[in-house]
């Protein structure tokens, strides 16, 4: 069964990437220093995992970023390793 993505908005206010899922709050968090984005945490629920939703979050971070022409600095695990995936030897 294919799984819509909830829709991603960006809170200014909160530093974060973020969505309503089956009632749950699902995050990717950064903070903003010296034209650097810092990726800190990104957190999905545990009954929501592997429908796509962090990828998702950090696909909206990161195109924001790259249209303030910010570098992105990968603080968390699940950011780091979706870097990895999708542009190996980075």
């Amino acid at each position: 069964m294919a799984h819509t993505l909830p829709t991603i908005s960006h809170n200014l206010a909160a530093h974060a990437f973020e969505c309503v899922a089956q009632g749950h709050r699902c995050f990717a968090e950064y903070e903003l220093a010296n034209g650097t984005m810092r990726m800190t945490h990104t957190v999905v629920h545990p009954d929501l995992r592997g429908q796509g939703i962090a990828a998702a979050l950090v696909e909206a971070a990161l195109a924001y970023a790259e249209s303030q022409g910010l570098k992105v600095v990968p603080l968390c695990s699940y950011v780091r390793a979706y870097l990895q995936r999708r542009k190996p030897g980075a």
